[in-house]
C-alpha cells in the first residue's frame, strides 16, 4: 500500500482543500454533529447546493447523471478532506446518495433515473430504507412482507422496522415478498414506494439516547405501480446486494473518531484542576486515551486497506465487515472512555447547569450502544470475516 498521493492526486486534494476553505460554513464545534447540522439547517442547505452544482454532492456518481464521476482515490480524498475540516455532510441524502441512486443507475430504466435521481441530486427528496423487518433482521432473506399483482399495481401488505428517517422520506428502497412459493432468496422484489401512498402508517421509535431516527412502518393494501419495479419481478434479492455492496472506506469515520477523542483530551487538559475531570483522581485515564488514539490510527489503516483495493478494482469483502466491526465497537470504548473521564458528571444531559461539554457525552454513550447492532450485528460481521476471511465453517 503507497500511502503517498500521486501527483494527480496532490493537485485534486489541494483543490479540495481550497474549496472548502474558501466555501464551506464555519462549524460550531462546542455542538455535536447532529446538533450543529439542525442548528444551521439554512446555511448548510446552501452549502449542499453548492456542492451539488460542482457535482461534489454525488462524488461516485457518472457525470451523466449528475455526479463528479469521481476515482475511488478521489472519493477517498474528498471524505477525508471533508472530514479533517469538519464540513457539514448532507447525513439525511446518504440513504438515496449512497444506496438508491447508485442501485438506480446500475439497474433503473431510463426512465426511474429521469424521474428519481434529480430530486436525490437537489437535495430535495429524503430517502428511506425498507428492509428490516420485526423478525427479518441479520436475517433479511427471511422477510414476510408481501406484494400481490392487481393488474397495474402491486398489493403491498407487511411491517418494516428500524426504518431511518421513514418519518421524513418522500421514498422508500423495499423488499417484498412476490413468490411465496420459491426459496427464501428468491420470489423477493425490488420496490420504490412513495410514503404518502394511502396505507402507509409511520409510527416513531424513540433510542434509548431520546432521539427520534428510527420508525416502524405499517402496509395496509398499499398500491404500488408495476413500474416501480427496480430489476426483475422475484429476482430483487440480487438488486439488493447492488445496494449492500456499495461499502466506503469510512475514511469520514475514522477521521471523526480521532476528532473525538482529541476533544476528550483537549478537555482533560483544560479541566485537570475541575471536579469535572477525573483525571486528577485516575491517572490511568491517561493510558486509556493514549489506547483510544492507537486504535483510531488503526481504524485509519483498515480505511486506506479497503479503499486500495478498491483502487486495484476490487471487492472488499471481509475487509469491510472487519472495518465496520472495528470501527463500530471502538466508537464504543471512545464514548466508555469520556464517561470514565467525566465520571457521575458524564450522566447529566443536554439543559443541567452542571453537564460538561452541554451535556453531549451522556448522548454519545447512550446512541453508541447501536452501532453495534445497526448495519448488520458485530455477530454478523464475525461471521463473514470468519468465514469468508479465515475460511472457517458455517457453525
Amino acid at each position: 500500500m503507497d500511502f503517498r498521493d500521486s501527483p494527480e492526486e496532490a493537485i485534486f486534494r489541494k483543490e479540495v482543500q481550497a474549496y472548502i476553505g474558501a466555501e464551506a460554513p464555519q462549524v460550531d464545534r462546542s455542538m455535536g454533529r447532529e446538533e450543529a447540522l439542525v442548528a444551521n439547517w439554512d446555511r448548510n442547505k446552501i452549502w449542499f447546493k453548492q456542492l451539488a452544482d460542482k457535482g461534489w454532492i454525488a462524488p461516485a456518481w457518472p457525470k451523466e447523471y449528475g455526479g463528479a464521476d469521481m476515482t475511488v482515490m478521489q472519493q477517498f480524498i474528498f471524505n477525508e478532506e471533508m472530514a479533517l475540516h469538519r464540513a457539514p455532510r448532507p447525513l439525511h441524502l446518504i440513504i438515496g446518495l449512497g444506496m438508491a441512486g447508485p442501485t438506480i443507475i446500475v439497474h433503473g430504466t431510463d426512465e426511474q433515473k429521469k424521474r428519481f435521481l434529480p430530486g436525490m441530486l437537489a437535495g430535495d427528496d429524503v430517502w428511506c430504507q425498507g428492509y428490516s423487518e420485526p423478525e427479518a433482521g441479520s436475517d433479511l432473506a427471511s422477510l414476510q412482507t408481501k406484494a400481490v399483482r392487481d393488474g397495474d399495481d402491486y398489493i403491498l401488505n407487511g411491517q418494516k422496522i428500524w426504518t431511518t428517517l421513514a418519518h421524513m422520506a418522500k421514498w422508500m428502497i423495499l423488499l417484498a415478498r412476490t413468490d411465496p412459493d420459491a426459496p427464501k432468496h428468491k420470489g423477493i422484489t425490488y420496490f420504490i414506494l412513495d410514503m404518502k401512498s394511502p396505507g402507509v402508517t409511520v409510527q416513531p421509535l424513540m433510542n434509548m439516547a431520546g432521539t427520534h431516527e428510527f420508525n416502524e412502518v405499517f402496509f395496509d393494501n398499499v398500491r404500488v405501480p408495476k413500474e416501480n419495479i427496480i430489476g426483475e419481478q422475484d429476482r430483487g434479492w440480487y438488486t439488493a446486494v447492488t445496494t449492500l455492496d456499495f461499502e466506503r472506506s469510512a475514511i469520514g469515520s475514522a477521521i471523526g473518531m480521532k476528532q473525538s477523542v482529541e476533544t476528550l483530551v483537549d478537555f482533560s487538559r483544560d479541566n485537570t484542576a475541575d471536579h469535572t475531570s477525573a483525571l486528577k483522581i485516575n491517572k490511568m485515564l491517561r493510558y486509556e486515551l493514549t489506547d483510544r488514539m492507537v486504535e483510531v490510527e488503526v481504524a485509519r489503516m483498515l480505511s486506506y486497506r479497503v479503499a486500495s483495493l478498491q483502487t486495484r478494482g476490487l471487492i472488499p469483502n471481509y475487509e469491510a465487515s472487519l472495518l465496520k466491526l472495528y470501527s463500530t465497537e471502538l466508537n464504543q470504548r471512545i464514548a466508555q472512555t469520556g464517561q470514565h473521564m467525566l465520571g457521575l458528571y458524564g450522566q447529566l444531559v443536554k439543559g443541567s447547569d452542571w453537564a460538561p461539554n452541554g451535556g453531549r457525552q451522556s448522548y454519545t454513550y447512550l446512541r453508541s450502544v447501536a452501532y453495534t447492532i445497526e448495519g448488520g450485528t458485530s455477530e454478523v460481521q464475525r461471521n463473514i470475516v470468519a468465514q469468508r476471511g479465515l475460511g472457517l465453517p458455517r457453525d
